[in-house]
């Protein structure tokens, strides 16, 4: 379904330039998504542009000039926008998602990750609007995996529970949101730092010094593509189904250590691993983690949704833009 706007272009011509006003194509199906600066928030944001939504995504630090400029704590703004474009859905990709630095700024973060996904749920509520919120595998302990969706949450750090904390303050604002928890992340990063999986690509690329791995705990890396895939899904199956609401899990189904994923990165690029030391014992530093949150995602698949890329497939595709040694890629590639 599409509708049709004017819009200003401009026309060149041999010796001059001209502003002209043409027809364009509009999809009707609106969806704004939040945090669209980010490494997930870019993916929905594709995933949506490029299958026939009506796309607007808004940020913060980096939103112009591609995004809107939206402080998510600014309740005016957000009621601002929201009313102006009245979406049908809103993804929440948005959040203070480094469990060390929540743990560090406590009170911003809980503002970010529950005060403002309380507000973003009533503001969509008012307008109708479908919310999706991601959340995360950590709202778990670790200790007995797989987890559904109806297993009693216990998280061990800040970053955690405010998760949680969001996860109920945007159904208690709004019965008409979908809570998507999912697992640790890669992808077609900007920098290596936007990525636990993808920041140890410069110590897996310099051999000739070794670098420790943790080896204890168990994680299962997910492409932002699949993720995005499956916002997607789950807003046009909500089209067709009010009954798609609640809480959902989607996560990779490759379970390896940070140890084993620095070594299939390595694997990936055909560059030593030698150096490489797996560190078995749990951390001393830093926030508390969960051992092992798989996540179980059997509730999605049933209804048909889901997206998995393979690991291998996914970092390399993700990581060559930032190989140092430009002879591998003849290896790689060719």
């Amino acid at each position: 379904m599409v509708g049709r706007e004017k819009e200003l272009r401009i026309r060149f011509a041999p010796g001059r330039c001209e502003l002209v006003e043409e027809d364009v194509d509009v999809p009707s199906r609106r969806v704004l998504i939040t945090g669209a600066t980010g490494l997930l928030g870019r993916a929905v944001f594709k995933e949506f542009n490029e299958n026939n939504w009506n796309t607007v995504g808004c940020g913060y630090r980096r939103a112009q000039p591609r995004f809107e400029h939206v402080n998510l704590l600014d309740s005016i703004a957000v009621h601002d926008i929201i009313h102006d474009f009245q979406p049908h859905v809103i993804v929440h990709c948005a959040a203070e998602r480094r469990p060390d630095v929540v743990e560090g700024q406590p009170d911003a973060a809980s503002q970010l990750n529950v005060a403002a996904s309380a507000n973003l749920a009533k503001e969509a509520a008012g307008v109708g609007a479908f919310l999706v919120y991601i959340s995360t595998d950590y709202v778990f302990d670790g200790t007995s995996p797989p987890y559904k969706e109806t297993d009693v949450p216990n998280p061990l750090n800040l970053y955690g529970k405010t998760k949680l904390e969001g996860e109920k303050a945007v159904l208690e604002n709004n019965e008409e949101t979908a809570v998507l928890r999912i697992p640790v992340l890669y992808g077609e990063v900007e920098r290596l730092e936007e990525s636990a999986v993808t920041v140890m690509f410069d110590k897996v690329q310099f051999s000739n010094k070794s670098a420790n791995m943790d080896h204890w705990q168990q994680r299962f890396p997910t492409n932002v593509k699949d993720v995005a895939a499956v916002c997607r899904q789950l807003a046009e199956k909500r089209m067709l189904d009010p009954s798609i609401k609640g809480t959902f899990h989607w996560s990779g189904n490759e379970q390896m250590t940070k140890y084993e994923m620095a070594c299939a990165i390595a694997d990936a690029f055909n560059l030593p691993s030698s150096h490489l030391r797996p560190i078995t014992d749990s951390p001393v530093v830093g926030a508390l983690r969960p051992k092992n949150a798989q996540l179980d995602c059997s509730k999605l698949e049933m209804l048909g949704i889901g997206q998995r890329t393979p690991f291998r497939a996914g970092i390399k595709e993700s990581l060559w833009p930032f190989l140092v040694d430009k002879r591998w890629r003849q290896t790689v590639f060719h």
